[in-house]
């Protein structure tokens, strides 16, 4: 991890915005017997799985996790995912990423679920940069930053001690 000055989110405020993200995916979702919690390969389905722990606590409803696998490099390359279609057609989904930058990886995520006929559709950000190329927005985020394009931050969820971290 870089130098602690440029820490933006520790650990205990790691949890606190998942704890309130959670809350929010419920509230938008009170009527529904099934949420589907569909994270982006790799830092977003760790974040998905996160938000699962708190949502199943809170809600007492079923949530299912679904691993998304996007090539960042070549996002137009087929997306990959853990469901088969007919698990989440006519579901509630939530796309999951730890970072939103130029919107790139949820745009394509959205297009992939976007075929197929969903009850209901959103997306959910660990942190929010402000520096979309396409207009796709995080319905649910845990903090909104403003940057420059030059700046890079890395989300740290694995292991006991998570960060994110400006550099």
């Amino acid at each position: 991890m870089s130098d602690k000055s440029n820490v933006i989110l520790d650990h205990e405020s790691i949890n606190h915005k998942i704890r309130r993200m959670a809350y929010q995916i419920f509230e938008s979702n009170v009527d529904e017997e099934e949420i589907i919690l569909a994270g982006i390969a790799e830092n977003g389905y760790l974040l998905a799985k996160k938000i699962k722990l708190v949502l199943s606590k809170i809600s007492g409803k079923e949530i299912t996790l679904c691993k998304v696998v996007i090539d960042k490099k070549n996002p137009r390359s087929a997306v990959k995912t853990s469901l088969k279609v007919e698990d989440y057609t006519n579901k509630s989904i939530v796309l999951v990423d730890d970072v939103l930058n130029s919107g790139t990886t949820l745009v394509y995520g959205v297009k992939h679920f976007l075929d197929v006929p969903l009850k209901r559709f959103k997306t959910a950000v660990l942190v929010n940069r402000n520096h979309k190329k396409y207009p796709v927005k995080a319905d649910f985020k845990g903090l909104s930053l403003s940057t420059t394009i030059k700046e890079h931050i890395t989300v740290d969820l694995e292991g006991k001690e998570h960060s994110a971290v400006l550099e």
